[in-house]
């Protein structure tokens, strides 16, 4: 994320350990070499009744790497969309007026409510998609998504900033920010890991909510991995086939994940 608060500011923390930091490729490369193995399982096809899902790639990533989660919904029966828009680049002009318009054709090529997952700093604008569009917005799913302030400063904050430079960012990014950061107006859940070597995962806890439902997942899992691990793959899955009219908490079903209860202060209202 962006440093807004400055260095030493109220947001700022150190992040994830350098040792889980350095593990994160080979972590990456076991949890997407497992997902393929999964893969040649066979599929519960039709679990998703052709609905629209957007899948929104992390900082500095593309939708080639969503690609294996968006395989793996496809093949269960929804119809998955990339975001179309190149690397993200954080909030640069292109993408602050790009995915509105992307979520917009979808939403009226669909005629439903768009189901929308974000990793990393894709959650982040996935929360913002459902503030500007609640009524077009199923649910949101973010992968390890440090949305609080107290996850401003993480392993990538040094890439946010180079990124200012080189790419730019719309004057009004901190009310953008600060918007995402409220109640988010559909069903939320929020995975997340303890072991993310790029992120600090409190920062991705959210405040867990009935109405709308707000819940937390947790999972093992690297922080690239997130869009590949089996185990992620399995919890997506089975959040995106919840009905949010009927809406059932996570229920671990699955070794490596569970419905966490997590006590983070945080804003009164937030979550």
């Amino acid at each position: 994320m962006y440093d807004f608060e400055g260095a030493h500011g109220e947001g700022a923390g150190g992040g994830p350990s350098r040792a889980l930091t350095l593990l994160e490729p080979a972590r990456w490369s076991v949890e997407y070499g497992a997902s393929r193995l999964l893969e040649l399982l066979p599929a519960e096809r039709g679990l998703g009744e052709d609905r629209p899902v957007l899948v929104l790639p992390g900082f500095s990533a593309h939708d080639a790497l969503t690609g294996r989660l968006r395989a793996h919904l496809r093949r269960r029966g929804w119809h998955v969309h990339g975001w179309g828009l190149g690397a993200n680049h954080g909030l640069t002009e292109a993408i602050v007026s790009g995915l509105p318009a992307r979520f917009t054709e979808l939403s009226e090529r669909h005629g439903q409510p768009i189901s929308v997952v974000g990793w990393s700093f894709g959650g982040l604008l996935a929360r913002w998609l459902a503030h500007e569009h609640p009524e077009a917005v199923r649910q949101v799913v973010c992968l390890g998504s440090p949305w609080r302030a107290e996850g401003e400063r993480t392993r990538a904050t040094a890439l946010f900033e180079r990124s200012r430079v080189k790419h730019g960012i719309v004057e009004n990014a901190r009310e953008i920010v600060d918007r995402l950061r409220g109640p988010v107006p559909v069903p939320l859940s929020a995975v997340w890991s303890r072991s993310d070597g790029v992120v600090p995962w409190r920062g991705c806890v959210v405040d867990e909510s009935d109405h709308p439902p707000a819940e937390n997942v947790e999972v093992v899992s690297s922080h690239v991995g997130l869009v590949a691990n089996p185990v992620v793959l399995r919890v997506v899955t089975d959040r995106l086939s919840a009905d949010p009219a009927r809406w059932r908490p996570y229920a671990a079903s699955v070794p490596g994940a569970c419905a966490a209860k997590v006590g983070t202060p945080t804003p009164a209202g937030a979550r």
